[in-house]
């Protein structure tokens, strides 16, 4: 009984952390601590590169009955302007992490309402993503030997070798969580934003990751449309969870007549 209601106060007290906006300090040391193990975890899942390449090859199967398996021309076609080649490249390395950053700063600092939705929305989808990453490891195009080259790498970055592969499992692409963000953050950029370069910058920014991602030979489409089923179900999982803590708090207002506590208050 004891360990069982332990269990239930300390998930009681994530949910309500979760569901609150905290210090800038606080809210980024967190998210460092979490994404970091996020990508610890990733790293650590050894995979089969047989089994790996097994799924890969059947996500083409798929995409061949599906009619969609067009990732070798999507590259083909960028590759035909080297400068793009080498933005998308750039891109593919930086804007996953650099926009979410941004996006989530922005947020707590000028829609505070909305910051711990989508922060807990990132992190539920990281959760997810792990259970994907773990039960149905794949390899990526550019390692399935299905003439898909890595555009990324080259003198300076090598994504199969060296440091850079120490840090991530090169197997772990079902789901594209480089699309789950992207969503998610598209997501808040339009519903939270007031001007229309910013809503039009959040409707532009999944097409464009989309095709970074596979233009690169990172992703199949398969991968993407796995990526943006992990960011609806975090985002469904999310609303629940902060509608819940929002509904206990409620109920847990005085019903008499009595003065209710100053805000100061209520932040301490």
């Amino acid at each position: 009984m004891r360990i069982t209601g332990f269990a239930a106060h300390t998930a009681g007290r994530l949910q309500r952390w979760l569901s609150t906006r905290h210090r800038l300090r606080s809210e980024a040391a967190a998210v460092l601590i979490l994404y970091g193990l996020y990508e610890l975890a990733r790293g650590l899942v050894v995979s089969d590169a047989r089994e790996a390449d097994h799924h890969a090859h059947g996500v083409v199967a798929l995409e061949r009955w599906l009619h969609v398996f067009l990732e070798a021309d999507v590259q083909h076609a960028a590759r035909t302007l080297p400068a793009l080649t080498g933005l998308l490249g750039t891109a593919y390395l930086t804007l996953h992490l650099a926009v979410t950053a941004a996006v989530l700063l922005w947020l707590h600092q000028r829609r505070p309402a909305a910051f711990a939705f989508v922060r807990t929305t990132l992190l539920l989808a990281s959760a997810l993503a792990l259970v994907g990453f773990l039960a149905y490891p794949t390899a990526p195009p550019r390692l399935a030997g299905i003439g898909i080259a890595d555009t990324v790498s080259n003198g300076h970055v090598d994504l199969n070798k060296g440091l850079v592969s120490s840090l991530y499992n090169p197997y772990a692409a079902v789901p594209s969580m480089h699309i789950g963000y992207a969503l998610i953050v598209a997501a808040s950029l339009l519903r939270f934003g007031h001007h229309r370069l910013i809503r039009a910058l959040g409707a532009l920014y999944p097409p464009f990751v989309l095709l970074v991602v596979v233009a690169t030979g990172n992703h199949f489409f398969f991968d993407a449309a796995a990526g943006a089923g992990v960011a609806g179900l975090a985002t469904a999982a999310a609303a629940l969870l902060t509608r819940q803590t929002a509904t206990s708090r409620l109920t847990a207002l005085p019903t008499r007549r009595e003065p209710l506590p100053e805000f100061d208050e209520l932040a301490a």
